[in-house]
């Protein structure tokens, strides 16, 4: 497996592995929200609402993407901001493509980032996931890279 910086030429593979990736995530978050929140939160349309924000993450010059590659196939990704006034690396948005999963390249994207946060002077790490069941390997994997929970409590509800 490769680590190396994204191409314009991923984006498409990028996009049809993260909704891929993240199907079972969305499931367990429109029980987990309520489905009528879950509803007006992605406007009906969760995977429209994921592709636009690929789209936008893989296309902004103010986050950097990283794509791991396995057999020259695009199998996950990472994107990446720096917060300078914080001296903070946030990992912002990272998948792998469910047919490499469990081949350890998540905690690899992850290894790199942090490298890679080091590397430009960043003295924390910040990654935000969620507290449902879909989310329990991303959990599992950043703990097991040395992140520690802060508890956050985030409400919704249908009005």
């Amino acid at each position: 497996m490769a680590i190396e910086p994204y191409d314009e030429s991923d984006l498409g593979a990028i996009v049809d592995l993260s909704l891929r990736a993240w199907e079972p995530v969305f499931d367990s978050l429109e029980t987990a929200m309520l489905p009528e929140v879950f509803r007006a939160f992605y406007r009906g349309d969760w995977r429209a609402a994921q592709r636009a924000a690929v789209e936008s993450v893989c296309t902004d010059a103010d986050v950097h993407v990283w794509v791991a590659r396995e057999d020259s196939q695009v199998a996950g990704f990472v994107a990446l901001k720096l917060h300078p006034e914080d001296q903070m690396g946030e990992i912002y948005m990272i998948a792998v493509d469910p047919d490499y999963q469990r081949r350890g390249i998540a905690a690899s994207l992850t290894s790199h980032s942090l490298e890679w946060f080091q590397s430009a002077g960043m003295s924390i790490a910040m990654v935000e996931t969620g507290g449902d069941p879909g989310h329990a390997p991303a959990r599992s994997t950043y703990e097991a890279s040395g992140f520690r929970l802060l508890p956050v409590a985030r409400y919704f509800m249908a009005l």
